[in-house]
């Protein structure tokens, strides 16, 4: 074979592999997509459906990402209000903290982000109406951990620094045993005094398989193209 078929050979075998890979990329695009629809389907049903009663020990195991968040659940107990939590926050009334607070039930402490409180109302005095004590009926949306720390910030617990609500390094942090493995975000119902504010609950997510599928596909249909140029002009 001469040197510029061996070229040409080289060109072709790499145009194909080329147009192989990237329509393996589509394909798998377009899977995630499939996942995705149907992800946002349960979510939307989980959301509108009527509450069902907080997970307990026994099933605390099992609770995944993918099958349980943002079920729409209700629990009863007394809050902690002495080992509560300002997470670092930013919603739709500015920056500001999650309160998320211990409630001590029958089957265990679950964490409860009570809602949003702004800069100036960060100390508990500036919000003591809303300290509710004595038992209380909470009922809001299961949200799984979020281990590490916010984007580029990583919680430093001894600091009293906190990102992102890490379930495992709270309870660690504020001595509580049998904590669940999951938080619940308050629903909009109003606290004494109008803070926290709770239901802030941003559902949201990220589909853009199918702008993925079709770059993947186009890559895949000049990657042949070519394929078929280097042949074509033996």
């Amino acid at each position: 074979m001469s040197t510029s078929g061996a070229k040409r050979a080289l060109l072709l075998a790499f145009a194909l592999i080329a147009a192989l890979i990237f329509t393996a990329l589509g394909v798998w695009q377009v899977e995630r997509r499939v996942w995705k629809l149907a992800l946002i389907a349960r979510v939307e049903q989980r959301l509108h459906a009527p509450p069902t009663v907080a997970p307990g020990p026994s099933t605390w195991p099992k609770i995944t990402r993918e099958h349980d968040e943002y079920r729409k659940v209700i629990t009863r107990g007394g809050f902690r209000h002495d080992a509560e939590t300002l997470v670092q926050a930013v919603t739709e009334r500015g920056p500001g903290y999650w309160i998320i607070t211990p409630l001590v039930t029958s089957a265990g402490t679950i964490l409860v982000n009570r809602g949003f409180v702004p800069t100036e109302r960060r100390a508990t005095a500036t919000r003591r109406a809303g300290q509710v004590t004595g038992p209380v009926a909470i009922t809001g949306l299961l949200r799984v951990t979020e281990p590490g720390g916010g984007f580029l910030r990583s919680n430093d617990p001894k600091a009293g620094q906190w990102y992102s609500r890490d379930v495992a390094a709270i309870a660690r942090a504020r001595g509580i045993t049998n904590a669940a493995p999951y938080f619940i975000d308050a629903d909009a119902m109003p606290n004494p005094g109008g803070w926290p504010v709770g239901g802030l609950t941003v559902v949201t997510f990220h589909n853009s398989h199918l702008v993925y599928a079709l770059t993947w596909f186009a890559l895949a249909c000049l990657s042949a193209w070519g394929a078929w140029l280097v042949w074509s002009r033996r």
